[in-house]
């Protein structure tokens, strides 16, 4: 098999393209400090901050939302926001949302296949816009999307998922993400931002409760044996493979699951890389990520193509979890994307690669 030429920008837009969930740094952070301005429970006006801190004042439920992609998206069909969804950027593909939500998000207008036409969004007739890439400018942030004072003359105020917004600022925290707090604190804002924020705790319960039985579980294995892990990010080509660093929520996901990023020390939250750079961390495991293809058997069979490359690829053929076997096969929308379904990846890649001490589905 040849390897597919793809640069590193068009690598980039691929991860990007399926809601990119990076995080921003160890902790809760500047999303903690953002949730406690929230007030009681379901009480208005909510006061939220963008990457930089300057802070917008919800005074109402809106009644009328817009996101910039999937990730925003799920997590409001989680929230149960999904009545009040108006229009969205960068749509879910077929199979990607969970299957008691994917009814009702593919009712919600599309946009923009990609980022959401400026006019589009300002005209959209939108109270509220969330926005999850922020100061990324090649994805419709910065320079290229409408600046403050234009949202405000079109009535909508302008709120980010910090833990995937802020990853690539200058003021995001430099330490590795190794747990699921911003996210959870991402799923707080928006709960309290729409009316919903009982929901939002219920769902952050169930997250730590998952993760925090994974984490008990693994607590008796030292770092010194928890294996290392590379995530293959198939659809983002095989000529130069992209590394997953440690600001990137995956990171989180890996460390909680009881595993070791071989990128977790690159100070990014993606970055383009080199097989060279994979043959020397020499992965003990090997997530085989792709997206979701909808249906079971393009899925699968996405999967065997992703495997069949690295056995055939001189380059990768003698690592050892290619040796061995050592494949984990887990969809990229639950590991690299920041959402309610992080903690779940936490317990697949545990039950794979600690068997004897975590069980899958339970």
């Amino acid at each position: 098999m040849r390897p597919r030429v793809v640069c590193a920008v068009a690598a980039a837009v691929a991860l990007f393209a399926t809601a990119c969930g990076s995080s921003g740094g160890g902790g809760g952070g500047q999303g903690a400090q953002d949730v406690a301005k929230a007030g009681p429970t379901g009480a208005f006006p909510v006061k939220v901050s963008d990457c930089a801190g300057k802070e917008t004042t919800i005074a109402k439920a809106p009644a009328k939302i817009v996101t910039s992609n999937a990730a925003g998206l799920e997590m409001l069909l989680q929230l149960g926001a999904g009545d009040r969804l108006i229009g969205t950027g960068f749509p879910p593909g077929k199979g990607t949302l969970p299957a008691d939500l994917a009814e009702q998000g593919a009712k919600v207008p599309v946009l923009g296949d990609r980022t959401i036409p400026k006019e589009k969004l300002l005209g959209s007739g939108a109270d509220l816009y969330v926005d999850t890439f922020g100061a990324m400018p090649m994805m419709g942030g910065g320079a290229t999307g409408p600046t403050e004072e234009e949202f405000t003359a079109a009535g909508i105020q302008h709120v980010f998922l910090l833990s995937t917004a802020c990853a690539g600022t200058p003021k995001a925290a430099k330490a590795p993400r190794t747990d699921l707090a911003q996210v959870e604190d991402d799923i707080r804002r928006l709960g309290a931002v729409t009316g919903t924020a009982a929901r939002a705790e219920e769902l952050v319960t169930g997250m730590e409760r998952r993760a925090g039985e994974v984490r008990t579980a693994l607590a008796g294995v030292p770092d010194g044996q928890r294996p290392s892990y590379f995530v293959f990010d198939f659809d983002a080509g095989t000529k130069q493979p992209v590394a997953v660093c440690g600001r990137q929520v995956a990171n989180a996901v890996i460390t909680l699951a009881g595993a070791r990023n071989v990128f977790a020390d690159c100070d990014a939250d993606f970055k383009p890389g080199s097989w060279e750079d994979v043959v020397a961390k020499n992965p003990d495991w090997i997530q085989l990520s792709v997206r979701n293809r909808g249906s079971e058997e393009a899925t699968r069979k996405a999967f065997d193509d992703a495997e069949a490359f690295l056995k055939s690829f001189p380059a990768t053929q003698g690592l050892k979890a290619v040796q061995e076997g050592h494949f984990v096969r887990l969809g990229s929308e639950v590991t690299t994307i920041a959402g309610v379904r992080n903690a779940d990846a936490v317990r697949q890649i545990a039950a794979t690669v600690h068997p004897d001490l975590v069980k899958s589905g339970q």
